[in-house]
């Protein structure tokens, strides 16, 4: 059977260059980076050479990037970190109602704290407006937190035009980076932002690693205690291995990122059109141009999502029904109800996300199954009335 891969939002294969890189971290560089003899120097020296790595992909120095195991682990420590160490001067946050969860539910928690936070809406193609964040700020506003790109539908928010507006108000701006880094252009500088978060498995790097950037001078408390590592913001044995993984990543993702942009392009432009043309009464959620390379999530009219979904995988193609921490639920999309769009079309709705691997053939293999899965779907639906049908 053919395999094809469209979940490269939720983790992407590790790069073989990167597994290179790695394997004598494994065996005989097996050093404590916080040992004082050869061992951990040479292990230090490793974890000191990947950490310039990252910092030159964002624009950031060297000394800003806090190694953490993930997006997940970076969101909490930007969100509760800046929360606790700065709630002397205010207990207000803002974000927007479509982040990942990563970021909500650490929300919610610090609502249960006494913080009180600000969900702002989103427009139909899920863009946050700046103006809603300036008018959103009051006088114990103490962090702005706003994802750069979804990452179930891809849209990319005006974060420049947001940073010039925290900077402007003198506060905290946070933005989770991790499905945009080494999809499209990303700089801490030209966008204004004091904390960002990003994750190596969304980069072809491996699993359990990612890094916070904290511009210096940003005061941040640590989730927990413990030792010096980190400059005393994250305690614990550094994940050497795939710290070198993650810095190995970056390093091809600036040398690859604008060729393989234009590649994904090219092949999602083929995906959506092939389906548009195949597929009757499909409509795409996002901003039409503003939105990641390799991201589309379309919705099908009268189709379980979950049921598409698993039809797909029984023809060996593995796609995502939204976010892959959210998988399993009944729910609708918090992304898609936030953009307004009708509950039973999110529900039939599906996240195809390209990767460095994928080809023409494979979007061909899709387009070629998946008309015939829907008709067979929308079949047995009680939902389902065709918009080409007499009324």
């Amino acid at each position: 059977m053919r395999r094809v891969y469209l979940d490269n939002n939720a983790t992407t294969p590790v790069h073989p260059l990167v597994l290179e890189a790695m394997i004598p971290f494994f065996k005989e560089t097996f050093g404590n980076a916080s040992s004082v003899h050869y061992f951990g120097q040479q292990a230090k020296k490793a974890l000191e050479e990947s950490r310039e790595k990252v910092a030159a992909f964002i624009g950031a120095k060297a000394g800003e990037i806090v190694f953490t195991s993930g997006g997940t682990e970076s969101d909490n420590l930007a969100i509760k970190g800046v929360a606790y160490a700065n709630r002397a001067k205010g207990r207000h946050i803002i974000t927007s109602s479509i982040e990942h969860h990563a970021v909500l539910n650490v929300c919610k928690q610090l609502e249960k704290k006494g913080f009180e936070v600000t969900y702002l809406p989103v427009n139909r193609y899920g863009e946050v407006s700046p103006e809603s964040v300036e008018d959103a700020i009051r006088p114990d506003t103490i962090l702005i937190t706003v994802m750069h790109a979804n990452n179930e539908v891809g849209t990319l928010q005006p974060i420049d035009a947001i940073g010039k507006i925290a900077k402007a108000r003198q506060i905290l701006f946070h933005t989770d980076a991790v499905q945009s880094v080494g999809k499209v252009p990303v700089n801490v500088d030209s966008f204004n932002v004091d904390l960002l978060s990003l994750s190596s498995h969304k980069i072809y790097g491996p699993k359990g690693v990612g890094a916070l950037y904290v511009r210096r001078g940003t005061r941040i408390l640590p989730l927990f205690q413990g030792g010096h590592h980190e400059r005393r913001r994250r305690a614990g044995t550094e994940n050497v291995p795939g710290v070198v993984g993650l810095g190995r990543a970056c390093e091809l993702a600036a040398e690859n990122m604008d060729e393989e942009a234009g590649k994904l392009l090219a092949l999602m432009d083929r995906l959506q059109s092939g389906l548009e043309r195949k597929v009757e009464d499909v409509l795409l959620n996002g901003h039409p141009t503003k939105r990641l390379p390799n991201t589309l999530n379309m919705s099908f009219a009268g189709v379980e999502g979950e049921s598409l979904l698993l039809n797909l995988d029984m023809e060996g193609i593995a796609v995502s029904t939204g976010s892959a921490c959210t998988s399993g639920t009944l729910e609708p999309s918090h992304v898609l109800s936030a953009m307004g769009v009708d509950p039973q079309l999110a529900q039939g709705s599906l996240r195809f996300s390209l990767g460095r691997e994928n080809t023409e053939e494979d979007i061909d293999y899709v387009l070629a199954v998946i008309s015939d899965i829907v008709k067979r779907l929308r079949a047995i639906s009680p939902f389902y009335k065709s918009s080409s049908s007499p009324s």
